[in-house]
């Protein structure tokens, strides 16, 4: 599965994943109101309307980008009917050829840990059949347990061709409270990322192994030793936009290639009377690279986005350089700023 996101990677010349992370006050109004009319204000119609918003976002970037990393918390939230719109989004993002990332930061031990592969990214029998639960193509695993935790997933993940990534340095602020204690003097973080090297070195692909790390941008100093620690580890790179980190900052992951890591993009929206308007930007370089605009009039009667003509996104705004900032200065010239939002 690493050569595949490789492979797609290469030919989107998109190093990045799409979160899909549905808070239900991101859905734009219109979508919630269709939803809530089918099925009334509820956990099912809450689901529906994360689900329908997630379809819109996919179909406007499936062949933009390589991947998409859907967080489980997200969806779980809203209980079996979360779940239900956890696995649709799943099996639609297949449909369209993209990877799938699971966010699930699952850690436990023995048959706990081997039913959490099992469930994500392997097969249960039942009886005489076979059959896939949630079938992401990744999963996002915590070492805090050690090699018990992290071994059943990597069972699975060979049996399936299937890969991981491993928490190692963690981008939100917090994390060196633990992550940055000294033992024998060196800290935790790179003690894990040897060890994510280890399990690396008898689990490769081509080139990189599928047993990846997420090492946040956040920290850019300690990326850089991690990437000497970890030269054949595929990184995923969480932390630009809303949590402060730049483009720069996520330079440490990639090899003179370019190769080598993957980055959350920026989705920034403005969802207003208007319209709705969707920017996702490639974070990777000095500066943010614009790859799509995507802008709907929604009037009363419409109820799905219109994407804008081919010629018009990438001839208009593919070759320009911007800032975070700038895309947030763009919506709030088209409406409040407080409805604009970098998620």
């Amino acid at each position: 599965m690493i050569n595949k996101l490789i492979e797609k990677i290469q030919k989107t010349h998109a190093p990045i994943v799409v979160g899909l992370d549905p808070m239900l006050n991101y859905v734009p109004e219109h979508i919630q109101k269709r939803a809530f009319a089918e099925y009334g204000e509820t956990l099912e119609g809450a689901a529906e309307a994360i689900w329908q918003f997630n379809k819109e976002i996919v179909d406007a970037t499936y062949d933009l980008i390589p991947a998409v990393k859907p967080q489980v918390a997200m969806y779980e939230q809203f209980g079996i009917e979360g779940v239900k719109a956890f696995k649709k989004t799943v099996d639609y993002c297949h449909e369209k050829g993209l990877v799938v990332i699971g966010d699930v930061k699952r850690g436990d031990i023995g048959s706990t840990s081997e039913a959490y592969a099992v469930g994500h990214l392997g097969k249960v029998k039942v009886g005489s059949q076979q059959f896939a639960g949630f079938d992401e193509d990744f999963a996002t695993v915590n070492p805090y347990l050690g090699s018990d935790g992290i071994k059943p997933f990597i069972k699975v993940c060979k049996e399936e061709n299937k890969g991981l990534f491993i928490l190692v340095k963690t981008s939100n602020p917090s994390s060196g409270e633990f992550q940055d204690r000294l033992i024998d003097g060196r800290p935790l973080y790179e003690w894990v990322g040897e060890q994510v090297d280890a399990w690396g070195k008898e689990h490769m692909g081509d080139s990189y192994s599928y047993i990846g790390a997420v090492v946040g941008a956040t920290y850019p100093e300690q990326g850089k030793v991690l990437r000497k620690l970890m030269p054949k580890t595929f990184i995923l790179v969480p932390g630009y936009g809303a949590q402060g980190a730049g483009a720069k900052d996520a330079q440490f992951a990639f090899d003179r290639m370019g190769h080598g890591a993957e980055g959350r993009s920026v989705t920034a929206y403005c969802n207003y009377t208007g319209g709705f308007i969707l920017i996702l930007f490639n974070a990777v370089g000095k500066h943010a690279r614009c790859i799509f605009i995507y802008f709907a009039l929604i009037p009363a009667a419409c109820s799905n986005f219109s994407r804008l003509p081919q010629n018009t996104v990438r001839t208009c705004f593919c070759n320009i350089y911007i800032e975070k900032n700038s895309v947030i200065h763009f919506l709030s010239s088209a409406a409040p700023s407080s409805l604009c939002k970098v998620i």
